[in-house]
């Protein structure tokens, strides 16, 4: 049996789903983060999500990557 090395309680327990969308090119992405955030918005699943605004991202910068 392998031993079990990870440590506990190390990991952010408010890991969720979040919409980040671009302002300089209006292009939305899904995906998971802990950033904070009382707006939400609707996405193509029909789930509402928290929203965050940034203003750039790869699909506003073509040397963007992250």
């Amino acid at each position: 049996m392998i031993p079990n090395i990870m440590k506990s309680d190390i990991h952010p327990q408010d890991y969720r789903k979040v919409i980040f969308h671009d302002n300089a090119s209006g292009e939305d992405f899904l995906m998971s983060s802990t950033i904070a955030s009382e707006e939400t918005k609707k996405w193509s699943d029909g789930n509402e999500y928290p929203v965050v605004s940034v203003e750039i991202s790869s699909a506003s910068h073509p040397f963007y990557t992250g």
